[in-house]
């Protein structure tokens, strides 16, 4: 099975922002460190493009869940927008991943067994 390059449309909804948000935790970052991050993170399976990151940041701005400065790059003398995220985007995170493994968790059980007696 191949991984298309449009990946992070095929997410669920709220599933970048998530990985958005758990990446700035980590530590303030600028879009194309996010990108990497996610990419890192995932052993290349996930690919963000610019088309979904930058839109999704600006949705993350708007609801207050992240803020945004602009800053001179200290490896490549440019100016960056650094995104960091705010108390309400850490507690939005942890309620988003609750939910997240709820799902995930209703989700094995409709197809643990199945699959278990499938392969065999």
């Amino acid at each position: 099975m191949e991984i298309r390059k449009d990946t992070a449309r095929d997410l669920f909804p709220g599933a970048l922002e998530m990985m958005i948000l758990e990446s700035l935790r980590r530590q303030p970052a600028h879009g194309y460190a996010l990108v990497q991050h996610i990419q890192q993170r995932s052993n290349n399976l996930l690919q963000v493009e610019e088309g979904s990151l930058y839109p999704a940041l600006q949705r993350l701005l708007k609801a207050k869940l992240v803020r945004a400065e602009w800053r001179v790059s200290s490896s490549t003398n440019r100016r960056v927008r650094i995104y960091e995220i705010t108390k309400p985007g850490l507690r939005h995170l942890e309620h988003e991943i609750s939910r997240f493994d709820r799902m995930l968790e209703g989700i094995q059980m409709v197809l643990g067994d199945t699959r278990s007696t499938e392969i065999s």
